[in-house]
């Protein structure tokens, strides 16, 4: 883990030098006022040199401003190289994700996420950039303040030195609990991240169920997880830190008592032994210095290893010998697939069927089926786990993701907006698109009069996920993104099942046009969307039941279809519903 988070520093190598020097130079500074000090005291004073009184002063003030600068140096560049190290590992978590597959998202928050890449590169970055200098800063003026001391005196040295054995083991002993306890308030800062994600994405279905108590509640309880975590991490850092502190005050006083013997005994001069006790505030405060960084190191190191299990996590890649595919006619087939959730029950069991280029199919059947699982399968969002399903008579394990994606269109129930423009969201579909690209596609989508309409016009912002659109307008928002994308495959899974009946045949005109030419693939529970389909299949827990055109499976008036078809039809005329796809 060491090795990694010292990768971050490579970019930054210049700063880090310069940082580092500086932090050496402050800590060598830091050795002038002891040295000073026992000078006058044994020398300067006594025999009233006066002179080099005045020039021992000066050259301890000039020291420091020097530190001054220094410091500032230190906080200002340091810190900037720590949000900059902060930075990178941002865009790689970033990248990371858009890498891993569907299933990291299935099984992981938006507010957890959002966690791990905030918060917790926050703590990253103050580790990335006080953790060093502080090691260096106090290892340092520990060492260098211990030679010194030793030159004094060399018995009083080593009774203090006792300190810092004492010291590391109450850090061992209460590290660990320190550890579990930033790790803890980690998870549960994540969980009220999700839960505050979850209700305000919600609000206007908490608002509409009139439910803010609920959500307070769910609320509440995150927080006060949050609380016991944080209470455990503050109980062992406040006995760490106190016990240290303790450490350090005993020494004081076994320093004071035993400084005064030897005084006594003339075992040491009463300017060296003044020097010795001004020292030991040298000496013990490095010590502190790393105590108190203790705390900072546990919320770094907890940050970068949540960070690091996001960077292994198994992400999305190619077969070393795929191909880019390009200009594909469009003819789907699978052979005797099956898939599973990662549970021990498969969603498809041996699911076999073809589709000619330029026809359009209908997947029908009760929910939970594995209607959509199977268009998830097509863009390779998912993998397959036994069979084989061929584009054109290839595998489409053999296609790169991102060729195989750019040859499919999908509009689906629920339309995931951008923040942004209605421009913006439809060049989404081609994002080199032209302006006579993107006004065509809008034509064909029969979005261009809603457009004109509005005071902006294209630039009209539409709000967090399209929320100032209606159903119908996001709807033909999202079409007109797939009509600039131009693909020969067209997935629509439940495009109009949210939609009002007048607004459904409108959008489905709009869907009849985007389907002309390509190979279309339907997912539908109101029939009447699927009637004139060249191919009707009827699926039913994993498995095809029936298929076969809308006539052939209507004169069973045994099979599902027959049956779903007379729920759906009993109380209306079948000459009034005649939608084409």
């Amino acid at each position: 883990m060491i090795k990694r988070f010292a990768h971050y520093y490579k970019p930054h190598k210049k700063i880090f030098i310069m940082d580092m020097t500086a932090s050496f130079l402050v800590a060598v500074i830091g050795m002038v006022y002891p040295i000073v000090t026992r000078y006058m005291l044994n020398d300067w004073i006594p025999e009233q040199k006066i002179n080099l009184i005045i020039t021992g002063g000066s050259l301890l003030l000039i020291a420091y401003l020097m530190r001054l600068g220094l410091r500032y140096f230190i906080q200002y560049y340091g810190h900037l190289m720590g949000v900059r190290m902060q930075a990178d590992m941002r865009s790689d978590m970033f990248n990371k994700l858009q890498k891993l597959p569907y299933s990291y998202f299935d099984k992981e928050e938006t507010g957890s996420i959002m966690s791990k890449i905030t918060n917790d590169l926050f703590d990253i970055s103050e580790l990335a950039h006080h953790g060093p200098e502080n090691i260096f800063i106090a290892g340092f003026t520990l060492i260098c303040s211990f030679i010194y001391l030793l030159t004094i005196n060399w018995i009083l040295a080593l009774i203090l030195f006792v300190s810092v054995p004492l010291c590391f083991l109450v850090s061992v002993r209460f590290r660990l609990k320190m550890k579990e306890g930033s790790k803890k308030s980690k998870v549960a800062m994540a969980k009220i991240n999700a839960n505050t994600e979850s209700s305000i994405t919600g609000i206007r279905v908490t608002k509409a169920f009139n439910n803010s108590k609920k959500e307070k509640e769910k609320f509440e309880e995150s927080n006060l997880e949050f609380i016991e975590a944080r209470k455990v991490f503050f109980k062992s850092m406040g006995a760490f830190f106190s016990m240290s502190q303790f450490i350090t005050d005993l020494f004081n006083v076994l320093i004071l008592i035993t400084g005064g013997i030897f005084l006594y005994k003339g075992y040491i001069s009463i300017s060296d032994y003044t020097t010795f006790v001004v020292s030991v505030g040298m000496f013990i405060s490095p010590i502190n210095q790393l105590i108190q960084f203790t705390e900072q190191y546990q919320s770094g190191a907890a940050g970068f290893k949540r960070f690091i299990e996001v960077m292994d996590e198994k992400e999305e890649r190619d077969e070393e010998d795929a191909i880019s595919c390009t200009g594909l006619q469009g003819e789907i087939e699978f052979k005797d697939v099956s898939f599973g959730y990662n549970t021990t029950q498969d969603v498809l069991n041996d699911v076999s069927f073809k589709i000619k280029k330029g026809e359009t199919i209908a997947l029908v059947g009760p929910s939970g089926g594995g209607k959509t699982t199977i268009c998830h399968l097509i863009p390779r969002f998912y993998e397959y786990e036994k069979g084989e399903i061929l584009i054109d008579g290839i595998p489409i394990t053999r296609f790169t993701r991102e060729s195989l994606r750019a040859n499919i269109g999908i509009v689906q129930q629920d339309v995931f907006l951008f923040g942004g423009s209605i421009k913006e969201n439809i060049r989404y579909g081609k994002l080199d698109a032209t302006e006579e690209e993107i006004e065509m596609a809008a034509r064909r989508a029969n979005i261009m009069e809603f457009i004109n309409s509005l005071p902006d016009g294209w630039d009209t912002e539409i709000g967090e996920r399209g929320v100032r659109l209606s159903g119908g307008q996001k709807q033909r928002l999202s079409i007109a993104r797939v009509f600039l994308k131009n693909p020969p495959i067209l997935i629509l899974d439940e495009a109009t099942s949210a939609l009002d009946n007048t607004t459904e045949m409108l959008i489905q005109e709009s869907l009849n046009e985007l389907s002309k030419g390509r190979t279309t693939i339907v997912v539908a529970h109101r029939l009447s969307t699927v009637k004139n389909a060249d191919e009707i299949i009827v699926i039913s827990k994993g498995k095809i039941d029936e298929q076969g055109t809308h006539e052939e499976l209507v004169k069973n008036t045994d099979s599902i279809y027959r049956k779903l078809y007379d729920l759906q039809f009993r109380d209306l005329d079948d000459n009034h519903i005649n939608i084409k796809i």
